[in-house]
């Protein structure tokens, strides 16, 4: 049996797709809700970054601008050297639904990784998932 490649996570939010488009997609809401400050050149090909109070800086790659629907963008693997190329892709679908916004977020690329790395990050990244879009945009989008 080959290593898990796929993650999967789907949220109910009681916000219009407009509101989440917006905290997923710009410098302001993914600083606050995913990282504590971030960049974002929203284009297919356009660079975005990521940092962390008390980890790294992570550069990411918008691949797929579908205003207001899908969002996508690659990121290196944490646990692989730098300039190591294998990136996992994330790839956000918003629907509108009468509640507000049915989110989900699916990330790919796991079953490339050696080993040693692929269960550490799988799992961190399950459990990222769970917490970042479970928890943290939603209190995100509830302050807001």
């Amino acid at each position: 049996m080959g290593f898990p490649d796929r993650i999967e996570r789907t949220v109910e939010l009681a916000h219009p797709p407009e509101k989440v488009w917006s905290a997923i997609t710009t410098a302001e809401g993914l600083g606050t809700w995913f990282g504590n400050e971030a960049g974002i050149d929203l284009r297919p090909g356009g660079a975005a970054w990521m940092r962390w109070t008390d980890g790294p800086t992570v550069a990411l790659r918008v691949e797929r601008v579908e205003e207001p629907a899908v969002f996508g963008f690659t990121w290196p693997v944490q646990g692989l050297p730098e300039d190591d190329p294998r990136r996992t892709y994330v790839e956000f679908t918003l629907e509108p639904v009468d509640a507000g916004t049915r989110l989900t977020v699916v990330e790919t690329g796991f079953a490339q990784l050696p080993d040693d790395t692929h269960r550490t990050e799988y799992d961190a990244h399950v459990q990222g998932w769970a917490s970042e879009v479970g928890e943290q945009l939603v209190d995100y989008l509830d302050a807001a």
